[in-house]
């Protein structure tokens, strides 16, 4: 009964972030969760990610992904519209990255960056991936959870936090 309790305890911790972008003033240790070993039987393996033929890969059937590329209504979610240059609009998303909770970048290119989210407790990994096509201003997204078939709608939250951050720094 307790497993049961703590294990609900942590999804409801995962799934419900208390946090805002803006509140935090120094990034949380990227260490993994406080129950010691849970962190590899809940990471998952790295899927396929990346750009392919100028598009993010398309989400699964589960509904723990959204993408803003060749989306059906379930896994949709708008890119995030940018003015300026290009340069000013990677420059400030890597800034709000580097400021979300238990995230890191693990690729970071001209056109691309990828991250990688980890859940307070029990080490749940989500990939995010950001696409910025040279010929037009917006950032695609595409997050998506490597484990389980519901993520409650934390990747559509956290990508949706990290388009107000932006929009809060005039991009």
């Amino acid at each position: 009964m307790a497993s049961i309790l703590a294990y609900l305890l942590a999804i409801a911790l995962w799934a419900f972030p208390t946090y805002s972008a803006f509140a935090i003033a120094a990034p949380a240790p990227q260490s993994l969760g406080a129950i010691p070993g849970l962190s590899q039987v809940f990471e998952g393996k790295t899927p396929k990610l990346g750009i392919q033929d100028g598009k993010l890969f398309p989400c699964p059937s589960n509904p723990n992904c959204v993408v803003s590329q060749g989306s059906d209504e379930n896994h949709a979610i708008a890119p995030i519209a940018y003015t300026g240059s290009r340069d000013k609009a990677r420059e400030l998303l890597t800034k709000v990255l580097g400021v979300v909770p238990r995230t890191e970048i693990v690729t970071q290119q001209e056109n691309y960056i990828r991250v990688k989210s980890t859940s307070r407790i029990m080490g749940f990994v989500d990939d995010t991936e950001f696409f910025l096509p040279e010929d037009e201003p917006v950032i695609h997204v595409r997050a998506a959870a490597r484990l389980g078939e519901s993520d409650l709608g934390v990747n559509k939250r956290r990508l949706e936090q990290i388009r107000f951050a932006l929009q809060d720094l005039g991009v």
